[in-house]
Order: structure tokens, then sequence, then C-alpha cells
């Protein structure tokens, strides 16, 4: 039964399957799949810093966006690098996916690691979104998840399969 649509996500009530036969009524959260991007250059790597409103807060993350309907994740990946950074890549290296919290949700995002960047202007940000562009050496971005500057999931998953 579902109990909420809105433009980027629903919510259902459900019953699931357990693998010895049970059944549970459970709450879950569909938002569509989503992409992550980690633009590089040579040792360096383009980070975003965004303020999100749920949180309160700006944090660093890599430049990620929600699959449109009928969009692959190599498209998305394409718009969302311009529409947040402003620069277009030549190369998409695809690095697997994640399920960002697979106790309540079904969400899937598909982590890149893209190469060859040049300025680009075809796509705007989204007009809620507050995003400034930050350069960072790829061993500070090590630091930065150590040391708690990093707190965002898809960014330290992006590093951990693409900077190792």
């Amino acid at each position: 039964m579902e109990i909420y649509r809105g433009r980027r996500l629903s919510v259902e009530k459900t019953s699931i399957s357990l693998p010895d036969g049970t059944t549970r009524e459970r709450v879950v959260v569909h938002p569509g799949n989503a992409v992550a991007i980690l633009p590089r250059e040579g040792e360096s790597c383009y980070l975003i810093r965004q303020f999100r409103p749920v949180i309160g807060a700006y944090i660093y993350e890599a430049p990620a966006g929600t699959m449109d309907e009928g969009e692959t994740p190599e498209e998305t990946a394409y718009r969302e690098l311009i529409e947040e950074t402003g620069m277009k890549a030549l190369s998409f290296r695809p690095a697997g996916f994640i399920y960002t919290t697979p106790g309540f949700t079904d969400e899937k995002i598909y982590l890149f690691e893209a190469r060859d960047l040049l300025p680009c202007t075809d796509y705007e940000k989204d007009d809620d979104e507050v995003i400034e562009v930050v350069k960072v050496g790829i061993g500070e971005i090590r630091s930065m998840i150590r040391d708690g500057r990093i707190v965002d999931a898809k960014t330290i998953c992006l590093a951990c399969r693409c900077l190792v």
C-alpha cells in the first residue's frame, strides 16, 4: 500500500518474505536510483561543498544526483557532473554500485570515476542547490575521511573504490 508519493520518491507499506518462509510488514522508501562521480585531474579530485538543509550543514561530497526516468547511469553521471561542477568528462570509468541503506530503502547509487575534464555549461545546477567546487589532493581526501571532514557515505565509498 502506497503511503506517500512525491516528485522524487515514494513510500510504501508492504509484506516481505524472509528466508525461513515467514512474512513481515515493512515500510520501504523508493527514492529512485542515483549516481556519484569522483572527478579526477592528475593527483587531485574535485569535490563539492554543499549545504544540506536536512542536516542544516555544509558537507564535502562527490557530485551526485538522481537518475531521471529513462536515463542510464552513464547519462546521469554525465549530466550531474556538468550541473554540479561546470565540467564535463571525456571518460567515465564505472566503479560498481552501493546500496545506501538497505534496511529501509532500495536506493542504488552507481559509482563513477571521471577523467579528462573540460569546462562545460550544457546544464545548470538545480535552483535549490548551494554548491562550491573544491579541488583536493588525493592524500588530503584520505585525511578528510579519517578526521571526519568527509562524512558523506557515497563519497567515502567512491574514495575506497577509486583511490586505493
